[in-house]
């Protein structure tokens, strides 16, 4: 999902996107410190590895994203894991491309954190069984938000993919009910084995 391809955006819209992706992978490797690495690493790999299963719909392509639970677990920080994974993919496989890579990690990455964000005071205060129902609900949100995202950049490159991005909007919707299951039930997991995964350190940012 979100893998839009080279020769796609019109030039602004990368432009856009570059600045967007450039500023928060600058704020997620400013609060990376060495214990978020391991995590931070076996994030990337996952988002790598899921990521290249893919359908191609279109000008896009459509796959699973797992940004919520990233963003759950690694706040700003699943900026760069989402950079990195999406660089690897269009150098090693030609998915995506380099110039739209500002663009695919606004899409996919960007989603997860503010939803995350938001959701994570309702996370760190309820009973196991309603965090794990805002974790899938935080999923199916960032994989919505992606849609939008992907189907704006298109819209504002051409009125030409106006009719392919109303198609991507609407494949997201079961890939959304999807993620809230997997996002949900990782998250329950979680809570009951590693419950610090998920949680806030005192005086640190998510």
């Amino acid at each position: 999902m979100a893998h839009i391809p080279d020769g796609v955006l019109s030039v602004p819209v990368l432009i856009g996107g570059g600045v967007l992706a450039a500023g928060g992978l600058a704020l997620g490797l400013r609060r990376l410190d060495e214990r978020d690495i391991p995590k931070t690493a076996i994030l990337a790999a996952v988002f790598f590895v899921v990521s290249l299963v893919s359908v191609p719909v279109g000008p896009s392509s459509i796959h699973l994203l797992l940004s919520g639970l990233m963003g759950l677990v690694l706040g700003v920080r699943a900026i760069p894991a989402v950079f990195v994974g999406l660089l690897l993919q269009a150098a090693l496989f030609g998915f995506g491309g380099l110039t739209t890579l500002g663009v695919n990690v606004v899409d996919i990455a960007f989603p997860g954190v503010v939803f995350a964000a938001l959701a994570r005071p309702l996370i760190d205060a309820a009973q196991p069984r309603r965090a794990v129902a805002v974790a899938g609900l935080v999923a199916a949100l960032a994989v919505l938000g992606t849609a939008g995202c992907v189907s704006l950049a298109l819209a504002l490159s051409s009125a030409e993919y106006l009719p392919s991005a109303k198609i991507v909007a609407v494949t997201y919707v079961p890939l959304a009910a999807a993620e809230a299951v997997i996002t949900a039930l990782v998250v329950g997991f979680l809570l009951k084995v590693r419950p610090a995964l998920l949680a806030s350190p005192a005086g640190r940012p998510a």
